[in-house]
C-alpha cells in the first residue's frame, strides 16, 4: 500500500469484483481502454485472484485509488506489459467520473511512477493516449511524461479512426 496525504494505492481485494464489474463493464470508458466485451464477475473473480501473484509472472500490477480515511475508491491505475528486463512497463490510469477534476489523477499517477522508478526499479514508464483525449495528455505531460511519437489512425471509433500519441518518462 502507498500512502500520500489523503490517497492511498493498495492491492486488489477479494471484494474489489463487483467495483471492477461495474467500472469495467461501463462502455463510456472502453475507447480508453481498448475494451471491447463485457468482463463477467467470474472472470473478474479470477483476474482478483491472479492479482496476488507476483509481476514477474503476471507481467501487470493493478491498484485501487482510494481516498482516506473514508476508503472511498476512486479509480484505478494499472502497470501493464512489465518487462524486467529491459526496466519499462506501460502505465494507465482511470478515475471514476465523480472524481475527475480534483487532483487524485495526478498525485495517484506521481506516486505509482516514484513506486515503478524506487521500489521496481524500471528505467521507463510509456503511455499510450489517443490525440483527443486531452485530459490524459495534460495528466501526463504534467507528470513529465514527453511525447515521443505518433500512431497514425491506430485506434478505431466509432466515429473513424484517430492517432494514438505515445508518451514517455524516464528515471534519470
Amino acid at each position: 500500500m502507498m500512502e500520500k496525504e489523503e490517497l492511498i494505492l493498495r492491492a486488489l481485494e477479494p471484494t474489489d469484483v463487483d467495483l471492477l464489474y461495474k467500472w469495467e463493464n461501463d462502455m463510456k470508458i472502453w475507447e480508453v481502454s481498448n475494451t471491447l466485451t463485457p468482463f463477467s464477475r467470474h472472470q473478474l473473480k479470477l483476474y482478483v485472484e491472479q492479482a496476488q501473484l507476483d509481476i514477474y509472472q503476471t507481467k501487470q500490477l493493478r491498484l485501487i485509488i482510494e481516498l482516506e480515511p473514508s476508503q472511498t475508491p476512486v479509480g484505478m491505475i494499472d502497470l501493464f506489459d512489465f518487462d524486467g528486463f529491459h526496466q519499462r512497463g506501460g502505465i494507465g490510469i482511470i478515475i471514476h467520473e465523480d472524481y475527475r477534476k480534483l487532483g487524485y489523477a495526478s498525485e495517484a499517477l506521481d506516486m505509482f511512477a516514484e513506486y515503478c522508478f524506487g521500489t521496481l526499479g524500471l528505467k521507463q514508464l510509456y503511455a499510450n493516449i489517443t490525440i483527443n483525449n486531452t485530459g490524459s495528455i495534460n495528466l501526463f505531460e504534467k507528470a513529465g511524461f514527453n511525447i515521443i511519437g505518433t500512431k497514425k489512425a491506430w485506434i478505431k471509433t466509432k466515429d473513424g479512426f484517430v492517432d494514438e500519441l505515445m508518451y514517455q518518462k524516464l528515471n534519470r
